[in-house]
């Protein structure tokens, strides 16, 4: 009786540790859900989003938009692709929907399609008719700020209106009116001038008439006008790409160099000696505990900006970790292999040679070429800070708060560039490690 009762006050004690861990560690969870909750204040952040701005955000980055800007001083209208002047029509023309002022104080209409049309007039004047709303009259003076009439009631969401800024967002286009200018925007899908600039021979022209062309002898032209495209910079993209790829590599190949031969110094089996063993681990402690972006930022100070900075900073973390798994690799090998090599009368480097890389070399090059996948990844978010690579045009387009269809761009570009990587990374393994028989 006194066994069996012993026997149930121990299954229920197990009970209660097995609840206990069953229900207390989801709790302890979720707990610390809530406090990051509130600590990174989600209420105030979520009540504050804008989905106006995200739609906005999302639609920059899938199209692109023609400026129609006036100066309200000299009432000079000029039509650019994205406002840029690298995109600005030539004089004389204009966009088809858009009917210029046949003199100087004429009146210029806008057809932003499904019946909102636009028209600037005088000085510093502009009509909109909203289908649906109404019309939308402003006058902007240098002097005198903007003023402005609505119909009736109050004003809905997509106006923001001020003493010196009027800023209407419709389904149709954007207009914003300051004291300096007048900005008409229409959206287009697709990235327009991706190909050729407005300046081009071959701008416009369809696929067919291009071939044509390039069979006909203009080939080299065509892609030349293409490569120097001034807006979407083709050869300094690539280029960048390039760097890029090249910084991990570097980075990535030098700290494998530096790692393998200073492994032997922090492997157990081979340095019997604690003080140089303990030393050296100590140093890959260090070079692998402090994280990339900081080695990018104490290099950038020290060395200037550039991408061999960037690849010394990947270097300098990665010799850490190889380091690391190197030794942990050569305190596994088989003893067996070396005693062989030894008992033929070889000396320590042959021994090393011969008994213990053939053992490691598949491990050692799994982990490198993962690291170069890895690091092609992370050599994007250091070429932003060192002034390198895909990752500075990247960081680039984001500060202008604009060319966002070129950050969509970049993003594409990086995320091939991975896939890129990671098929060249799974051959590899298969042709050098596998011996070409093996399926990643």
């Amino acid at each position: 009786m006194t066994d069996t009762t012993a026997a149930f006050t121990t299954a229920r004690a197990g009970l209660r540790r097995s609840q206990l861990w069953i229900f207390g560690v989801p709790a302890l969870v979720l707990a610390y859900l809530v406090y990051v909750f509130f600590a990174f204040d989600t209420p105030r952040v979520l009540a504050e989003a804008d989905g106006e701005n995200g739609a906005i955000l999302l639609a920059d980055m899938v199209s692109y938009k023609v400026h129609v800007t006036r100066d309200n001083g000299s009432g000079d209208v000029e039509y650019a692709i994205e406002g840029e002047r690298k995109g600005r029509y030539p004089a004389g023309e204009s966009p088809g929907w858009v009917t210029p002022a046949t003199a100087p104080a004429g009146e210029t209409l806008i057809d932003l399609g499904d019946s909102h049309l636009v028209r600037l007039f005088g000085e510093g004047g502009l009509r909109y008719d909203v289908p649906g709303y109404g019309v939308i009259e402003a006058k902007a003076s240098r002097s005198g700020g903007v003023e402005a009439s609505y119909p009736d009631g109050p004003l809905p969401d997509w106006i923001n209106a001020s003493g010196n800024r009027v800023a209407i967002t419709t389904d149709a286009g954007r207009v914003n009116i300051t004291r300096a200018r007048t900005e008409v925007m229409r959206y287009f899908p697709g990235w327009e001038l991706f190909f050729f600039t407005l300046d081009s021979p071959y701008s416009g022209l369809s696929f067919g008439q291009l071939a044509a062309a390039a069979f006909g002898g203009e080939a080299g032209a065509i892609w030349s006008d293409f490569w120097n495209n001034d807006m979407w910079r083709h050869k300094e993209v690539v280029w960048a790409i390039f760097e890029t790829i090249l910084m991990a590599f570097i980075g990535t190949a030098g700290a494998a160099l530096i790692a393998l031969p200073t492994a032997f110094l922090a492997a157990r089996n081979f340095a019997p000696l604690g003080i140089f063993r303990q030393a050296t681990r100590r140093l890959y402690d260090f070079l692998r505990g402090v994280d990339g972006l900081i080695w990018t930022v104490i290099l950038s100070r020290a060395y200037g900006p550039g991408p061999l900075t960037g690849a010394l900073a990947i270097m300098f973390t990665d010799t850490g970790t190889f380091g690391k798994l190197f030794s942990e690799a050569l305190e596994n090998v088989d003893e067996k292999q070396i005693e062989g090599v030894r008992s033929t009368g070889a000396g320590p480097l042959a021994r090393a040679r011969y008994g213990v890389i053939p053992q490691i070399v598949p491990v050692l090059l799994s982990q490198v070429l993962y690291y170069l996948e890895s690091n092609t990844r992370s050599a994007t978010v250091i070429g932003a800070i060192t002034g390198g690579g895909i990752g500075l045009l990247l960081t680039q387009a984001i500060i202008t708060q604009k060319d966002w269809e070129e950050v969509t761009y970049y993003i594409i570009l990086i995320v091939l560039m991975v896939f890129l990587m990671d098929a060249l990374s799974g051959w590899l393994r298969r042709r050098l490690i596998s011996g070409g028989g093996a399926t990643d």
